[in-house]
Order: structure tokens, then C-alpha cells, then sequence
């Protein structure tokens, strides 16, 4: 697990790579915070006109001068201030080392984006309830920074993105979140998955490959052929080329409808939902009291063991479809999205 914020990943194609960054440079900062541009060793500036960050940008970005700045966002959904880095590469330098080509880092520590305590009542203590609070309190920030990077506008530049807790843009189906702006190219998450592991293709460098190449990539592979796959049951840990080939041949309304019925909150998470609501209303009155009123409470610190185990095992996944046409799928960032697609595979009767 990494020991920072959550990375953001979109890919566009590179004649539309400044203006991506632009936009997305645009939704996160917070208006009139300092800029901190990095380009070059000789080529940089600290400024709070974005104008002036996307003339130098434009003026040098290629070759092997990407583009790197630093600022100050608010979180929506929490209403939490941190710092941000966004991060956009040429072709070219992608080629050589794969980062991008748009990556997006939140806050500089683990504990700036994931609440390292919070406030619980006198009663009996629940792990399980914990984490879920845990969850509530990141998951709508995770789908509005990854949507603030791929979707800032109408333009439709970054066809595909992801989102991950841990260091890189690994296959889609590991991540906890992704972005396809045409719900009827999700599959794309699974072949861009299957070719990353079997063929060892960096995502970064392939992310806007289209459907139709991807499927010859994994049509080209021998039958029968498997790859392991991370963060299911001991009857999820593979994937096979003729599942893969199977769910590419899905239509996409019905492969959707699937992994909406496989999102539903185990029992597990449904038991703990109900004191996790509790301390949720007790973070609301505390919040709207007065200084050193409100109801009695302790500060709980919910990074155990325990607590991240609980949310690598039960955190629920959200299949949200989006007025532009487009699909996020998202999870809490200690789990993977694997889990969600086999369920969904299962119920359309494909094996893995």
C-alpha cells in the first residue's frame, strides 16, 4: 500500500495532452492559489495565473520536457483543503518511461486524503463500523477527483482513466476505480487488463487502443491461456483468454446491467452499515456545534490492521452511469475492482 494519497491516471491522445491538462488543471486548483510549475531544471515558475503555467507549458512541453505542477484543491464531497499534483508526459517520454500520460496525486502523506481518526461515541467500539465510516468519508471525493482529471468538461479528450492506492497505472480490473467516457466500450477494462498481464504492455502506453485492436491482442494469445489475477477468492485468482473473449462479445447494456447486480454490499458490510450511520450523525452534530458543545465523543484512530483489513474484504462498489454517456466503477482505494467484474461474469454465466 502506498504511503501517500490516492494516484489518478487518463490517458488522451497526445495533440490533445496540453488541453486535457489545462482542463483538469482548471477543475482542481482552487481559484487564485499559487501554481508551482516544474518542466526543467532551468524551465519552471511559481505564479497564480494559470495563463502564464499553460504559455510556458505550451512553449517547451515534448520530447522529454514533461510538465509538472503543484497547487491547492478543495475536496467537494468532504470539504477539505489539500495540496495536489498533476502531471502530464509526451509521447516520447512515455515511451521511455511510462507514467501518464496524465497522472494526478492527492495531498503529499497517506494521512492528508485518508482519515487517520474520527470522532466515536462512548459506547461499544466496532472495527467494522469504523472502516465503513472510513469509506463514506473518501469514496465521493475518489469519483469527483477522478472525473475532475478525465471529464473536467464536454470535450471528451480522455477516452479511459483509473484510479489506484498504489504506486502505478496497473490493469484496470486491480484498480479501485476507472472512467470509460462510451459505456459501451467497458469491456475495454477488461482487455486492457488481460493484455497489460499476458502480453506485460504497460496500461499507460495502450490505455487508447481501441476495442477492436484489443480484442486481436487477446484473440492472438494460445487458447486456453490464463493470467493470476489479485484481490479475489481462491476461485478468482486467474483469467482466462476465453473469458475475456466471452465478455468482449457481451453486449455492452447487458454487460452493464451485470455489474450493477454484482454491486450490492455483502452482509458483512450491511451489518456494520447501521452504527457506521450513528457515528455519522455524530460527525454532523459535532460539526455543527459550537466550540466545545455537542454531544460527548473520543477521538478513535481507524488505521489498524483490523480496519484495513475490512475494507479490502467487504468495501461495496458503485456502478455509477453518467449523464454524458460515459461509466465509473468505482470501490473504496484499499480494494481492488477484480472482485466486482468476477461477480458480475458469474451472473452472465461466464466461467472464469
Amino acid at each position: 500500500m502506498s504511503y501517500s494519497g490516492p494516484r489518478f491516471f487518463a490517458w488522451c491522445d497526445e495533440p490533445e495532452r496540453i488541453d486535457a491538462f489545462a482542463a483538469a488543471l482548471t477543475a482542481l486548483r482552487i481559484p487564485g492559489a499559487l501554481i508551482d510549475l516544474m518542466m526543467s531544471a532551468t524551465i519552471s515558475c511559481e505564479t497564480r495565473s494559470i495563463d502564464e503555467v499553460l504559455a510556458t507549458v505550451r512553449a517547451h512541453f515534448g520530447g522529454q520536457k514533461s510538465a509538472h505542477v503543484g497547487s491547492g484543491m478543495m475536496l467537494r464531497e468532504s470539504e477539505r483543503g489539500m495540496t495536489f499534483g498533476l502531471d502530464c508526459y509526451p509521447e516520447e517520454s512515455e515511451r521511455r518511461h511510462p507514467y501518464g500520460p496524465l497522472k494526478l496525486e492527492a495531498g503529499e502523506r497517506k494521512r492528508d486524503f485518508y482519515p487517520y481518526e474520527i470522532p466515536v461515541g462512548d459506547g461499544p467500539r466496532s472495527v467494522e463500523a469504523e472502516a465503513a465510516v472510513a469509506h463514506h468519508l473518501v469514496q465521493g471525493d475518489i469519483e469527483d477527483l477522478l472525473l475532475r482529471l478525465c471529464a473536467p468538461d464536454a470535450s471528451g479528450r480522455v477516452p479511459t482513466g483509473a484510479c489506484t492506492g498504489e504506486e502505478g497505472w496497473i490493469a484496470p480490473v486491480e484498480m479501485c476505480a476507472t472512467y470509460n467516457a462510451n459505456a459501451t466500450e467497458l469491456a475495454r477494462d477488461l482487455a486492457l487488463s488481460w493484455v497489460n498481464l499476458h502480453d506485460k504492455e504497460s496500461v499507460s502506453r495502450i490505455a487508447g487502443t481501441s476495442l477492436e485492436a484489443l480484442r486481436a491482442r487477446v484473440e492472438a494469445a494460445p487458447r486456453g491461456a490464463r493470467v493470476p489475477m489479485t484481490g479475489g477468492s481462491e476461485l478468482t485468482r486467474s483469467l482466462s483468454r476465453e473469458t475475456v473473449l466471452k465478455a468482449l462479445a457481451t453486449p455492452p447494456a447487458t454487460l452493464l446491467e451485470a455489474l450493477e447486480a454484482a454491486a450490492v454490499p455483502d452482509d458483512a458490510w450491511r451489518a456494520a452499515e447501521p452504527q457506521a450511520h450513528e457515528i455519522m450523525e455524530l460527525l454532523r452534530q459535532l460539526g455543527e456545534a459550537a466550540e466545545g458543545e455537542g454531544p460527548p465523543a473520543f477521538r478513535a484512530k481507524i488505521t489498524s490492521p483490523g480496519h484495513v483489513r475490512f475494507l479490502e474484504d467487504h468495501a461495496p462498489f458503485h456502478v455509477r452511469r453518467l449523464p454524458s454517456g460515459g461509466v465509473v466503477l468505482a470501490t473504496h482505494p484499499y480494494r481492488s475492482l477484480w472482485p466486482l467484474w468476477a461477480d458480475a461474469l458469474f451472473l452472465l454465466g461466464i466461467t472464469l
